[in-house]
């Protein structure tokens, strides 16, 4: 995904600090950088860019979570934070936020925060996640509470594979365009890839070598979507979605892929 500057208002800034003058300020973490405890839950206070961080931060065990882009923001770069965002950055431990999303830097440096900042690497690649999910959880110290979460998640994923799996067409592996940000999704139903794009704009040449690789399905990045990929090709388009809802469940995400996919393959 592009990475994309985002501009802070300058009018934005001073309200924040007049906001924290005014005794917000004293609730943040310690110099240190590390996460302390909130009374009373042993669980740090944990504030995420997006619903996909804060899945992953859920899922790594943390309870006190603020997410600061609503899930109704198509392209999470392009939000503008407001005062009260760089009020729950001064009181959060850690503030978890992906590469692609410039602005978070600034959020905290903005909010005068000492929480420790973050980076993600928002994959839902179940191999990815897990290492993610593992890396939270030991920031958090709640090591326990990620290790029940990864139980059920790889009982789940195993599920929704081998149910795609016996979706497949004539017992044959599907052949797939993938967008590179889905790619999760082809693993997922065990499909072999053999082209992807994005996240730049396709090119006519390269729309061309894609076409010829005659794909059964071509699986789209419904955050990123540029339209039909393969119009004429006969490949049957599928939208996955990457990020999880306001619950901040992980688990739905390849629900929904699966479902998606089933549909696309010919099973009701």
């Amino acid at each position: 995904m592009a990475r994309t500057r985002v501009r802070i208002p300058a009018v934005l800034t001073l309200s924040a600090a007049l906001f924290l003058t005014a005794g917000c300020g004293n609730d943040a973490s310690s110099a240190s950088g590390e996460g302390q405890d909130q009374p009373g839950t042993g669980k740090p206070s944990v504030v995420v860019t997006t619903t996909w961080e804060g899945a992953f931060a859920k899922a790594a065990g943390a309870e006190d979570i603020k997410v600061i882009v609503p899930q109704s923001v198509h392209h999470a770069p392009d939000y503008d934070p407001r005062p009260s965002d760089l009020a729950a950055v001064a009181k959060a431990d850690f503030v978890l936020y992906a590469p692609f999303e410039p602005y978070a830097a600034k959020i905290k440096e903005a909010a005068g925060s000492e929480a420790k900042l973050v980076e993600v690497e928002l994959d839902n690649d179940p191999a990815k996640v897990s290492a993610e999910v593992g890396r939270l959880a030991g920031l958090f110290g709640t090591a326990d509470a990620a290790a029940q979460w990864k139980t059920g998640f790889d009982a789940e994923y195993t599920k929704l594979n081998k149910d795609l799996q016996a979706a497949w067409p004539g017992g044959r592996s599907p052949s797939v365009v993938t967008q590179v940000f889905t790619a999760w999704s082809a693993k997922l139903a065990g499909a072999t890839t053999v082209g992807t794009y994005g996240p730049e704009a396709v090119t006519p040449a390269q729309l061309a070598e894609l076409a010829a690789k005659k794909p059964s399905l071509v699986l789209d990045n419904a955050h990123m979507s540029t339209g039909a990929v393969l119009p004429d090709s006969g490949a049957k388009q599928v939208k996955i979605v990457n990020y999880p809802g306001d619950d901040l469940d992980l688990l739905p995400v390849y629900r929904n892929a699966a479902a998606e996919l089933k549909k696309a393959l010919g099973t009701p």
